[in-house]
C-alpha cells in the first residue's frame, strides 16, 4: 500500500495513539475500526483509501474467497477421442505375436495402436469369438484339455448385457430392418473396447467402423440418430447399420442399410456404457469376407478357424484392411469455479524487489507512491495454513491500477 512518511506519518501515527489512549481511559469503551480507517484515510490520496469491509477489500497479498466467489459441485459432460492420444480415429492395428502363438490367441486377441515392439503400444481394444453351443471350440470329446472358450465367451457377454430370462441376443431381420423383426444371435464377434480406453461410456452416434475384405468394404455406424433408447440392464444399446457419420456437414448420419442384402440379418448391437460391440457372423460373411462366418461345427485342434487362421484373426484383418475405426468417449466432470476478484484499490503494488530501491525502501519509480501500475500473471489458490494448492495462469499479463478492477475465473476439474 500507499508510504505516509515524514511529518504526514508522524501526525498519523499521533492521531491513532490518541484515540487509542482515549478509548483505553474510557472503561467500557471498545475499539471502533470505522474511526481507526477514518483516521488513516485523511492521510490517504483519492483510490488509496482502506474500507473497514475486511470481507471485500484486502491490502495484503492474500485475500480470503467470499460466499458469492465460490461455485462448487457443478458437472460438465465432456467429449474426446477413445484411442490413445485422446485420438478420434485409430487407422492402424497391431496384435503380439507372442499372443497369436499361445493358446488363447486362437480365440482372442489385443489389438494395439503401433507395434507391441515400440514403448508407446497400449491395448486400445481386443476381439473374441462366442457361440451359444461352444461351436468352434473342440469339445471334451474331442479333447479333454478343451476349456470351451466359444461357449464360455458367449456366456459371459450374455451374463454382462442380457437379462437373466433373456437367452439370447438379438439383432435386426428382414429387408426394412424393422424394430418388430429380430432373429436371434447365437454367435457373433465382440469387441470389447479397453476400459482406460472408454472411462465412463461410449458416445452414441460418434462410432464408425470400417471393414474390409474380398466382397467389398462395408461402413458401420449405431442408429442412435432420431431413435428411441433402448435401456437394458446393461445401460443403453443401439443396432448397427451401413452407413456413415457425415461429419462435418447438417445431417449427423445417414443410414444406407439396416441389414445385409443378402441374409437380410443385422450387422450387430452397440452397447456404449459397456464398451462393448457384437458383430453378426451371418452379416459380415454375406458382405465383407466369406471366412468371417460362423462355426459350422466343432473339430479337435482348431478354435473356430478358417483353415490355419482364426475367426478372430480374419476380423482383425478386415478392420485393419478398412483402416478407419472412429469412436468417441463422453464422461462427467466434476467442476468447481473461483471468482478472483481483485477491487480498484488492491494489487496495485508488488512485493519484488526491484519494486523498490535504496535502503530506506523507496518507490523505485516516483509515481508509483500515487499511481502504480501492476501486472497479473498468475493466481494461486491457498488453503487456510497459506498453503499453495493450485496455480494458475492468465493468458497474457494483466494490467492492474488503481482505476482498474480485474476478475478472472479460475476453473478446477476433478
Amino acid at each position: 500500500m500507499a508510504l505516509i512518511r515524514d511529518s504526514r506519518g508522524a501526525l498519523l501515527a499521533s492521531n491513532i495513539s490518541n484515540y487509542l489512549a482515549g478509548a483505553a481511559n474510557t472503561a467500557g469503551t471498545p475499539v471502533d475500526t470505522n474511526e481507526l480507517v477514518r483516521i488513516v484515510n485523511q492521510f490517504l490520496g483519492t483510490g488509496e483509501q482502506i474500507s473497514s469491509d475486511i470481507t471485500t477489500i484486502t491490502n495484503g497479498i492474500y485475500k480470503k474467497f467470499g460466499t458469492i466467489d465460490k461455485v462448487t459441485n457443478r458437472t460438465e459432460i465432456v467429449t474426446s477421442g477413445i484411442w490413445s492420444g485422446d485420438e478420434g480415429s485409430l487407422n492402424t492395428f497391431f496384435t503380439s505375436s507372442e499372443q497369436r502363438d499361445s493358446a488363447t490367441g486362437k480365440y482372442y486377441l489385443d489389438v494395439y495402436n503401433v507395434a507391441t515392439s515400440s514403448d508407446a503400444a497400449e491395448v486400445q481394444f481386443s476381439i473374441a469369438y462366442g457361440d451359444v453351443n461352444g461351436l468352434g471350440a473342440p469339445t471334451f470329446d474331442q479333447d479333454d484339455t478343451s476349456t470351451l472358450s466359444t461357449k464360455a465367451v458367449y456366456n459371459q457377454f450374455k451374463n454382462v448385457l442380457l437379462d437373466s430370462a433373456d437367452p439370447y441376443f438379438t439383432v435386426l431381420s428382414g429387408p426394412t430392418g424393422s424394430a418388430a423383426a429380430t432373429i436371434d444371435l447365437t454367435s457373433f464377434y465382440v469387441i470389447n473396447i479397453n476400459r482406460a480406453r472408454y472411462k465412463e461410456r461410449l458416445d452414441p452416434g460418434n462410432i464408425q467402423i470400417k471393414l474390409s475384405g474380398s466382397l467389398g468394404l462395408v461402413t458401420l455406424i449405431d442408429n442412435s440418430g432420431g431413435t428411441d433408447e433402448n435401456v437394458t440392464t446393461a445401460g443403453r444399446v443401439y443396432n448397427l447399420v451401413s452407413g456413415s457419420l457425415n461429419i462435418g456437414v447438417a445431417e449427423s448420419a445417414s443410414i444406407k442399410q439396416y441389414t445385409d442384402t443378402f441374409t437380410q440379418q443385422g450387422y450387430g448391437l452397440f452397447y456404449p456404457d459397456m464398451g462393448v460391440i457384437l458383430l453378426n457372423p451371418n452379416a459380415l460373411s454375406a458382405s465383407v469376407q466369406g471366412t468371417l462366418a460362423k462355426a459350422a461345427g466343432s473339430i479337435a485342434g482348431q478354435y473356430h478357424q478358417s483353415g490355419s487362421v482364426s475367426g478372430s484373426l480374419k476380423l482383425f484383418e478386415a478392420l485393419k484392411g478398412g483402416a478407419d475405426f472412429q469412436a468417441r468417449r463422453t464422461e462427467n466432470v466434476s467442476t468447481s469455479h473461483y471468482f478472483v476478484r481483485a477491487n480498484n484499490r488492491e494489487f496495485n503494488f508488488s512485493n519484488n524487489p526491484t519494486f523498490v530501491t535504496g535502503s530506506v525502501g523507496a518507490f523505485a519509480n516516483p509515481s508509483f507512491e500515487r499511481d502504480p501500475k501492476v501486472y497479473i500473471t498468475s493466481v494461486g489458490l491457498y488453503d487456510d495454513a497459506n498453503e499453495l494448492l493450485a496455480v494458475a495462469k492468465t493468458s497474457k499479463p494483466i494490467e492492474k491500477s488503481f482505476d482498474k478492477e480485474i476478475a478472472i475465473k479460475v476453473k478446477l476439474d476433478f
